[in-house]
């Protein structure tokens, strides 16, 4: 992102500022919004219970659109034990002779033309989960949603009504708001930025929310704690923002009364990943990866590794996992998990899980596993569902992430060489978000920055931030 024209002065008191001020932190995994009315931040109750709601979209047949829980609760109920029953798509028909001189051609000269074996009949919806992720790649441009082609900001933008509708319960001005992003969407395409930015606006614009500004979300995490903290002057503030898709970085230097940003950092890592890596290492293996599988083949005796590798991409993307209930993946599965020896129970793991759709269910006994290694020395993975009980030590988790906390030490020294600092040019470190809460990321941070680090709300910081960018009228110019 582009550096600040002009440093803001001063940083919180402005005759401009707004009645009150609106943050939106639409997330990968989960979003919040937040209203400020100057002195007081207050959380919005995206649903009855709850004001973190994750950011999920679900489509049925009839083109009916749920969100957040709800729409996770719609998928799984809709494919548990569901067989999946894939035909070929008929694309037109075509030809095969030119016809007699009595006449066309007939019935009997002309073939049908397939494409893909893609259309499941009994599909009762589709399940849109981490769409933030795609709003950068040009090749996100339409997805077929039965007979219907749905461009990606109509899959954005239901969560973002939803959101606006919570914010209307206690607002009757709800059209403007200062709107979250990653410093870096995903992606390798030169211009990604730009194009999910534009992407992102609309999807706004058609909720009903026009009049924006755009805040990157580490520096939004960044002016909630100085608002909180004004003792916090003459300070440089790194804030490091480690979400479920992306991990932020933004360096502001405050002076007295003003601040501004000297630099932004993200990259494509996020507690989704290290999620995938424990199913990886922790679950697969319990699942049959690394067995052998003996069959008769054509009258030969054949012994090889069973193919897991083609299970393991559908596996970990839970929101297409029920593709796996088809007979191409089930066959195999149930064939070998008759064998009399000990592996044929994993087997009967994997068999369970692809019959019930529970790769959901697995991801959330993931996270809850996660959450208690960061309390304690030692966790239980539970996943009753399947019959998986196993013990993991702290030190074991740190090995299995090692490649990943690698990362962020890499884009910890980025950062840095990007303002032309060193670590000791660093006077206070804000952690945010819930991969913040891991203790060997507490644990880098700490031996680089000893004494300086600061938990800062890890789920709502940046929506509180937003709110009070958004109160006080700062600009995308100063807000970087």
């Amino acid at each position: 992102m582009h550096s600040p024209k002009q440093p803001l002065s001063p940083s919180f008191s402005r005759e401009s500022a707004s009645t009150f001020g609106i943050g939106i932190d639409f997330g990968t995994s989960n979003s919040a919004a937040a209203v400020f009315d100057g002195e007081e931040v207050t959380l919005v109750r995206l649903t009855e219970h709850n004001a973190i709601m994750p950011s999920a979209n679900y489509v049925d047949r009839d083109f009916v659109t749920s969100i957040g829980q709800t729409a996770i609760d719609d998928y799984i109920k809709g494919n548990q034990g569901r067989k999946v029953e894939l035909s070929l798509e008929v694309l037109g028909e075509a030809r095969t002779g030119t016809g007699s001189p009595d006449g066309p051609a007939g019935e009997g000269e002309t073939s049908k033309i397939y494409g893909q074996a893609f259309n499941d009949a009994s599909l009762p919806g589709r399940l849109f989960r981490g769409t933030k992720r795609l709003l950068g790649s040009s090749d996100s441009g339409r997805t077929l949603i039965f007979d219907r082609a749905f461009r990606l900001v109509a899959l954005v933008t239901p969560i973002l009504v939803g959101i606006r509708k919570a914010l209307q319960q206690n607002l009757e001005d709800t059209t403007h708001a200062c709107l979250g992003h990653p410093v870096n969407f995903e992606g390798i395409e030169q211009g990604r930025n730009n194009v999910a930015l534009e992407r992102l606006s609309e999807s706004y614009r058609h909720a009903g929310i026009t009049q924006q500004s755009f805040c990157p979300e580490p520096t939004a995490a960044a002016i909630s704690y100085l608002y909180n903290h004004p003792e916090n002057a003459d300070q440089r503030v790194l804030t490091v923002d480690f979400g479920g898709g992306t991990l932020d970085f933004s360096i502001l230097s405050r002076r007295g009364d003003s601040f501004k940003v000297e630099a932004t950092h993200g990259i494509a890592l996020g507690g989704d990943k290290i999620d995938q890596t424990i199913f990886r290492e922790l679950v697969f293996p319990l699942l049959g990866k690394g067995e052998r599988w003996r069959r008769v083949v054509d009258g030969s005796n054949v012994d090889t590794l069973f193919p897991f590798g083609e299970f393991e991409d559908l596996l970990i993307n839970w929101p297409i996992s029920y593709m796996l209930n088809q007979n191409k993946y089930t066959a195999p599965v149930m064939q070998r998990m008759v064998e009399p020896d000990e592996a044929a129970t994993k087997f009967k793991r994997l068999y369970d899980l692809i019959k019930q759709n529970y790769s959901y269910q697995v991801f959330e006994a993931i996270k809850a596993f996660k959450a208690e290694l960061s309390v304690h020395d030692s966790a239980v993975l539970d996943i009753p569902e399947i019959d998986i009980e196993v013990t993991l030590e702290r030190w074991e988790f740190e090995v299995m992430i090692s490649d990943l906390l690698f990362q962020l030490e890499q884009a910890i020294t980025l950062i840095l060489n990007k303002a032309s600092l060193q670590a000791s040019d660093i006077d206070l470190v804000l952690r945010t978000g819930g991969s913040s809460l891991i203790p060997a990321v507490k644990d880098i941070l700490d031996n680089q920055f000893a004494g300086k680090v600061v938990e800062h709300d890890p789920f709502t910081s940046v929506a509180a931030g937003l709110a009070i960018a958004d109160y006080f009228d700062y600009g995308d110019e100063i807000l970087g």
